[in-house]
């Protein structure tokens, strides 16, 4: 039987997803083959001579120490894209939050008199509502920097709305190029689309290339007035050069996910509790594709939106399947196939590829292997894990 360890809450359609006669799934099982995990802080300490794999049920991994996993053997999995939309509906509200005064509007409602009459508080209205003036997002240019799932699903809504689309991405992968409305202005560089947006919206990972990207020296080519959305990560934007960009004009507002007590000092940041994927849809989308990724490759060896080990699927075939986890250096699969031929194991199929330093193998071959023949292949030099499926 293989054993799931759970973190935090995770939505039960999909833990449903696990058969029971197959998984025992809780918080405390002990050894597990996987963990199952939201927001939870791993560490060295949830390492197991057994775990193979960490699901993360969302998008971001900051909380599992992915360098130290990948030396270990350890499969990382996050699920892009099934928060998307919960994230998108979020940003747009944020963009209109920023454009007209709604907050203050509500708060200034919410603070009249219960003694004032219906017609005391109608002239009172009319006559204070144009301190909420705000301004109209159609016409207005978006600048959005990383054009993957999120990004992609805030241009169509925008262009919807009847708003100018730039885009940035240098990494985007061909998929998610397809994916994108040809409406959008692909901008060659942070520069240019900064300096033409009215609004720019950040939706991309915590990268060390990507750390404190809006820094001081990007915050001065902000058109004056301009609005900076971040529903991504607090570690993309440099707080204290925000905070000077805020405080003289250079910004006029600043809404995002992410508080900090530095952040609220400024009466210009609209805050919010880290609620991008706060919903029934989106924690039930990221644990169902969380579970059957895992699924899959305990059962299979199909790796699918790892963030640190190759995308591999190698169709079944009739025989036994070995998973091999090793480093990525010259000679390891000749190796490894000397060892099941000197043993008369005939292989049936396989597949290896590598990614930076870790390279995975799966190989069928006709007869079951022995524990004898796994240490066999665990003795070699650089091989890091190996198991039966």
């Amino acid at each position: 039987m293989l054993k799931i360890q759970t973190f935090n809450q995770i939505s039960d359609k999909g833990l449903a997803r696990f058969p029971k006669k197959d998984y025992l799934v809780s918080p405390d099982v002990e050894n597990a083959d996987a963990l199952l995990v939201r927001s939870q802080k791993l560490s060295a300490e949830n390492i197991n001579p057994n775990l193979k794999a960490v699901a993360r049920a969302g998008a971001g991994v900051n909380n599992i120490p992915v360098d130290s996993y990948t030396r270990e053997g350890i499969v990382v999995f996050n699920t892009p894209g099934a928060n998307a939309n919960a994230v998108k509906e979020l940003m747009l509200c944020g963009l209109l939050l920023s454009s007209r005064g709604i907050i203050e509007g509500i708060n200034w409602v919410n603070s009249l008199s219960h003694e004032l009459d219906a017609a005391e508080m109608s002239k009172l209205v009319e006559a204070e509502k144009k301190k909420y003036k705000g301004m109209e997002l159609k016409g207005k240019t978006l600048g959005i920097v990383g054009l993957g799932a999120i990004g992609a699903m805030v241009a169509d809504t925008a262009i919807q709305m009847g708003m100018k689309v730039l885009g940035y991405d240098p990494t985007i992968s061909v998929d998610a190029a397809w994916r994108l409305a040809n409406q959008i202005e692909k901008q060659e560089n942070l520069t240019s689309l900064i300096s033409r947006s009215d609004y720019v919206t950040l939706h991309l990972p915590v990268l060390e290339s990507t750390r404190n990207l809006i820094d001081r020296k990007l915050i001065n080519y902000f058109k004056s007035g301009a609005v900076l959305l971040n529903f991504s990560r607090d570690a993309l934007v440099d707080e204290e050069a925000l905070l000077e960009a805020l405080n003289n004009g250079g910004l006029s507002s600043y809404v995002t996910d992410f508080p900090t007590p530095g952040l609220l000092k400024s009466k210009k940041a609209f805050l919010l509790p880290h609620i991008g994927a706060s919903t029934d849809e989106a924690e039930e989308n990221c644990a169902i594709m969380a579970v059957d990724q895992l699924r899959n490759f305990l059962e299979n060896g199909t790796i699918k939106n790892s963030i640190n080990f190759p995308s591999l699927t190698l169709e079944k075939s009739e025989g036994h399947r070995i998973a091999i986890i090793n480093e990525n250096v010259p000679r390891m699969l000749g190796q490894i196939l000397s060892i099941l031929a000197d043993k008369n194991i005939n292989v049936i199929d396989m597949l290896n590829k590598s990614r930076d330093e870790i390279a995975y193998n799966l190989i069928d071959i006709e007869l079951e292997p022995s524990e004898e023949t796994l240490n066999d292949i665990r003795a070699i030099p650089h091989v890091i894990k190996v198991w039966a499926i």
